[in-house]
């Protein structure tokens, strides 16, 4: 099934007021860190958000390491620091990495932090905010950092609605803002990814295209998982994918007929958790910074 040729746009109003906030805001800072997903280096990256900070020394954040194809993700790296991006990779649930943030930030900020120290001032906590779009993992990586639950997180995109400043003892104070995306989706692919995913909440596209999609991707860059993992075969098509998932996984209904919307919710559960290994679905050849 092909992505409908109409652009995606969503864009709650509570998102232009975000931006706003954060152009008032990043005047403030000493550094941005940008959080994106591993598995969607471009398709993560909102453009808005870059132009605002463009100004100020900025730190990607490639959060859910390892719900990524690593070689892809490298890929990505490696283009973003040709451009001069500052770059780590993280997982914000487990920790992993989110240690070498405060150093690495203090790193690209040492001529500025020189210079004050030549003036007697004294070492300070960071001023910085942490920007992504929806449920890319930010307040998880605040609690991490903070080592508390002082923002409220959750698996639904849009959970944080307010900016709120966070002292992170001797590291970091820390702005939270929303998630923001940007009004439309000009490449349809981005919004694809970001649905299939979970950046964007269901329903928002249609779910019959997005599995569609996610199977036909599957397909084509990880065929040996996708057969080994529903037990399906090369030769299968979309529909034949669909039933045989459906009635191995039960997902019938009186007169045996099968209940898509489960074997819809089966799919997207299986790619979001790592149930198909690590997975990138954008891709350097189609999608570059």
């Amino acid at each position: 099934m092909n992505v409908s040729s109409k652009q995606i746009q969503w864009f709650p109003g509570h998102m232009f007021k975000s931006l706003r906030e954060i152009r008032e805001k990043v005047k403030l800072m000493d550094i941005v860190l940008v959080l994106l997903d591993a598995r969607l280096p471009f398709s993560s990256m909102n453009p808005e958000l870059t132009k605002i900070v463009d100004k100020k020394p900025i730190l990607l954040l490639f959060n859910k390491m390892d719900l990524s194809d690593e070689r892809i993700l490298n890929q990505y790296i490696s283009l973003y620091e040709a451009k001069g991006y500052h770059t780590l990779k993280i997982d914000a649930q487990t920790g992993k990495n989110v240690n070498k943030i405060n150093a690495l930030a203090r790193e690209v900020l040492k001529d500025k932090l020189d210079r004050e120290k030549a003036k007697g001032l004294k070492e300070r906590p960071l001023r910085t905010m942490i920007l992504g779009i929806p449920n890319v993992g930010k307040s998880t990586l605040i609690n991490t950092l903070s080592k508390s639950g002082a923002t409220k997180t959750g698996n639904t995109p849009g959970v944080t609605k307010a900016q709120q400043w966070i002292k992170m003892g001797s590291d970091f104070e820390l702005l939270d803002t929303p998630g923001v995306l940007w009004p439309k989706f000009e490449d349809q692919t981005v919004g694809m990814h970001l649905a299939v995913t979970g950046a964007i909440k269901d329903k928002i596209l249609p779910e019959t295209e997005v599995v569609f999609y996610a199977l036909n991707f599957l397909k084509t860059h990880y065929l040996k998982r996708l057969t080994e993992k529903y037990e399906i075969t090369a030769n299968d098509d979309l529909q034949a994918m669909l039933d045989k998932i459906g009635t191995k996984r039960g997902c019938l209904v009186r007169g045996g007929e099968i209940d898509y919307d489960r074997v819809y919710t089966i799919v997207l559960t299986d790619i979001r958790n790592k149930q198909l290994g690590g997975l990138s679905f954008d891709r350097p050849e189609t999608l570059s910074v």
